[in-house]
């Protein structure tokens, strides 16, 4: 082994060689385990949520295939319709091409060849952290297969009246031009007004106040609501109102919506601009008056002086002409939502558009009933509350889009606009006894991209062939996924599944949180926070990390903000750190919260783990090489106490992959390795050696435990160590995970090795509240103990003496005078340290005085502070509370160096 760990180097050669012995594919025997990837945007890159969750997949797949699971982690990509298609615009206007005059076709041929060009991008990152997905079985949404799939869902369930075209609300894009999904739609607060309105009474006999946050939508109410028990205005309900700034004459409605305590208790309602108008809409029979076209310009629905006017143009216009009309009462300032395009930034509108739908109703319920009865299994559990109550309101699914990249709707019109669905034009022309003279043209939107991925777990494993792959690893085991998708694909997934397949998609759908930045922001290119974990892997110069956060940016004036908290926050960039690394602290990071804070400094911390291992390693092997092992030869105490540990160890790992617990998982190796194996039993080893193999065969069942978690050190160790365990074999991937074996359990050795350990923990703390040099060596006085402690000190005193530095060692009774000393205990053990000739006791008391003298001076300090009411009442609560915690501290130090000076006899 190489006398310095070098991540990179053995990462790269690993990653290779799996893939090339192909170690990746199901081995065809044991019992079926199964994952299929949420696909990955073919055009995009690997981001930390990426990184995250392929790690915890990865964990799971190379646990199970170390099991003797027929193990298939099935990988693919997603073709992303929408960003997809922002991309290769972006790419043809910087080439100097007008993506917007090119034929569809050409459009999508050029869409194809990006995808081709960059769609390595992803695999070689996915590569790079050493994922052990079966790459020969790679998919993508939009090949064949899994085209032929998508078509044939969608003529199903509309030939099943689940599928239906009609004019809807739906959320609008005015960049993009399309509808798009409740996930692609970010709601930010902003600053605000709140514009009170006159509405005059069609009998002149006054007028009702009506507060909106969108004046330029008044052109298209259709009614004005009040709440049927609001005494003030029951006296108007079915009356009309004049329609400020139109000639529309619209009616006063009754409704339960409305609150009659909220405002003036009198709400405007447009049915097509907004979603809950929409259904109050639905509820009176109000007309549907769209006023915007595609690009949120105002349309010819309403008054001459206000068409094609942009919105908001339009939105001070209106507030102009309501002034001078006097019909403007007040304008206040006001918080408000504001619903935004997560990729264009602009302000989404609820727009009354012809669609697509799926009627989801008849599909919740067995996927209701499929967790309800238990098929399927949420981790954490709290989650299947979210899932229920999504499913108990959903609505019906928008799957249309106004794009040229993603699956073409199977809908042709006729000239009369009379549509029918089929395979192709073909087959419907022949089905519906079609004339040539009938000209027929095919729908231009496409399917939303949800709707290809929700076929996902059974359309990449072949169907709706019944292919082996299906047959063999159909239902899935487990999907591991975030909570924020759990609405818009798992819901789906499981729907879909049990529709076509009869079966659910999956057993268990672990759901993970959400990587944000330290302060815990979420990651995003607008604020310029997010990290490549390749980057933190193999490392990144601060100015390649500027570049990387500022290029290609939407909002291009926010790039110097960017690059300036960069710099901040890594003035020397990214030092490299290891895939192994990397992995091990996602793990250590996947607890059961929504929110998952990236902590760069636990990323070091591994780091040195790596290294810990690493060079625990290289002494295994140098004392590996100069002592020969004897067969049977009897076991050192340690080598008992160690296996031992070991063994609980194994059982805790065990249970907590089971529930899906990887910080857990995390922390029990990590506590193994660092604290019992390197901390302590490498140090009695030194001791004592022995003659067994133990240093060994522990390392290398250690090697296979943390193997699912850091696969590219233990490899590499494991080909030095494996040989000198007697184990055969090119690679540890196909090795069997260590069991849990009840008869190496020694509670015998566990119980003498803890009480060695308490007994050189208390020297330790003597040495350092003395402030006594770490080699210097101490006598030792053991005073009370009991038979199992004399037994105890007999059998270990050479551990004792050797690894707490004692240059002697006396036994005392109760009638022995101890020395001046300082003491510590073990249950009733005293353990004294003579002082008298080791320290200057004077010095040392005057050092003591002192500093609990400034220890006394900060106490009343921090006590005067938090007596004084008006600092405790006016200061923010955090440095109130930081204040407290300072004082217990300082109260603490204190105590200490009080019990310090006592034990010198001061």
């Amino acid at each position: 082994m190489e006398k310095a760990y070098q991540p990179k180097y053995i990462e790269q050669k690993w990653a290779k060689a799996w893939e090339e012995r192909n170690y990746f594919a199901p081995s065809g025997k044991g019992p079926a385990y199964s994952i299929v990837i949420p696909p990955p945007n073919v055009t995009g890159s690997l981001h930390m949520g990426h990184g995250f969750q392929d790690t915890i997949m990865d964990v799971l797949t190379r646990y199970h295939r170390m099991q003797g699971n027929n193990t298939l982690w099935q990988v693919g990509t997603d073709h992303a319709g929408i960003a997809t298609q922002m991309l290769v615009t972006q790419q043809l206007l910087a080439q100097g091409q007008d993506p917007y005059a090119l034929p569809r076709e050409e459009f999508v041929n050029k869409v194809w060849e990006w995808k081709e060009q960059s769609k390595n991008t992803i695999s070689r990152q996915m590569r790079r952290i050493g994922i052990s997905v079966d790459w020969s079985r790679e998919r993508f949404t939009m090949d064949e297969g899994l085209s032929d799939a998508v078509q044939k869902v969608f003529i199903d369930l509309y030939n099943e009246g689940l599928i239906y075209r009609g004019k809807r609300l739906v959320n609008w894009d005015p960049v993009l031009n399309t509808a798009v999904s409740d996930l692609e739609v970010i709601s930010e607060e902003q600053d605000g007004f709140l514009w009170h309105i006159k509405y005059p009474l069609d009998d002149d006999s006054g007028f009702l106040v009506i507060a909106t946050t969108r004046p330029e939508t008044m052109l298209g109410d259709t009614a004005v609501a009040v709440h049927p028990d609001d005494e003030r205005y029951q006296h108007l309900i079915g009356k009309n109102i004049h329609l400020p700034l139109t000639e529309r004459i619209i009616p006063i409605i009754a409704d339960t919506y409305v609150e009659k305590d909220f405002g003036t208790g009198c709400v405007k309602i447009t049915p097509a601009h907004d979603f809950n108008d929409y259904a109050m809409g639905q509820r009176h029979e109000l007309p549907m008056i769209n006023i915007l076209n595609p690009d949120a310009t105002i349309n010819d629905n309403a008054p001459e002086e206000y068409r094609n006017l942009d919105r908001f143009v339009a939105r001070k216009k209106i507030v102009e002409d309501l002034k001078k009309a006097q019909l403007l009462d007040k304008i206040e300032n006001h918080k408000l939502k504001v619903p935004k395009g997560d990729r264009t930034n602009a302000i989404i509108e609820p727009l009354l558009t012809d669609q697509w739908f799926v009627k989801v109703a008849p599909l919740a319920k067995p996927a209701i009933e499929a967790v309800e009865s238990g098929k399927i299994k949420f981790t954490p559990a709290s989650w299947t509350k979210i899932y229920l109550q999504w499913l108990n309101n959903i609505q019906d699914w928008c799957i249309s889009r106004q794009l040229i990249w993603g699956h073409r709707i199977p809908a042709w019109y006729d000239e009369d606009e009379k549509f029918y669905v089929g395979n192709s034009e073909a087959e419907i022309r022949e089905q519906h006894k079609l004339p040539a003279t009938t000209k027929l043209t095919q729908d231009d939107d496409v399917l939303d991209t949800w709707f290809s991925s929700a076929l996902w777990p059974f359309s990449s494993l072949g169907w709706p062939e019944e292919t082996p792959d299906l047959k063999a690893f159909y239902p899935t085991s487990v999907l591991v996924t975030g909570f924020d998708i759990i609405f818009f694909w798992v819901v789906r997934m499981v729907m879909m599944g049990l529709k076509f397949t009869g079966e659910v998609p999956f057993h268990e759908v672990y759901i993970t949180g959400l990587i944000r930045d330290g302060e815990g922001q979420k990651m995003s290119k607008s604020k310029g926070n997010i990290l490549d974990p390749i980057d933190l892997v193999d490392g990144i110069t601060l100015e390649d990390l500027i570049k990387k956060r500022t290029i290609n940016m939407m909002q291009p004036q926010l790039a110097e903000k960017i690059a300036k908290a960069t710099k901040k926050e890594f003035p020397d960039g990214i030092k490299a750190h290891g895939m192994d690394a990397l992995r091990f602290t996602f793990c250590a990071l996947a607890s059961t919260g929504r929110d998952i804070n990236f902590d760069l400094n636990r990323l070091d911390g591994y780091r040195n783990f790596c290294n810990k291992i690493w060079n625990a390693a290289r002494f295994v092997l140098m004392n590996a090489d100069k002592n020969s092992f004897t067969p049977d030869a009897p076991l050192t105490i340690a080598d008992r106490w160690i296996r031992d540990r070991l063994q609980h160890t194994i059982k805790e790992i065990a249970k907590q992959i089971k529930i899906y617990r990887f910080d857990l998982v995390a922390q029990t190796i990590y506590e193994f390795i660092w604290h019992e194996y390197c901390d302590w039993y490498l140090e009695l080893y030194k001791v004592n050696p022995g003659k067994s193999n133990t240093i060994v065969t522990i390392l290398e069942a250690t090697l296979r435990l943390i193997h699912p978690l850091m696969p590219f050190i233990s490899e590499e160790i494991w080909q030095q160590i494996a040989p000198l365990a007697g184990i055969n074999g090119d690679s540890i991937m196909p090795q069997p995970y260590p069991e849990f074996d009840q008869k190496a359990l020694d509670n015998e050795a566990a119980q003498d090795i803890e009480w060695l350990k308490r007994v050189i923990m208390g020297i330790r703390n003597i040495r350092s509240e003395m402030n006594i040099a770490p080699g210097k060596k101490l006598p030792l006085i053991f005073n009370k103990g009991n038979k199992e402690d004399l037994k105890r000190i007999a059998a270990h005193q050479e551990y004792i003496i050797k690894i707490a530095k004692i240059e002697s060692l006396q036994l005392h009774d109760d009638k022995d005078e101890i020395p001046q000393a300082a003491t510590a205990l073990v249950d009733k053990l005293e353990i004294h340290i003579p002082i008298a000739n080791i320290i200057d006791i004077a010095a040392e008391k005057q050092r003591l005085e002192k500093e609990i003298g400034k220890l006394a001076a900060e106490i009343a300090r921090s006590e005067n502070k938090l007596a004084n009411i008006n600092y405790v009442k006016k200061a923010p609560k955090n440095v109130v509370e930081l204040e407290r915690n300072r004082l217990d501290e300082h109260k603490s130090a204190a105590n200490k160096l009080k019990e310090q000076l006592t034990n010198i006899g001061g």
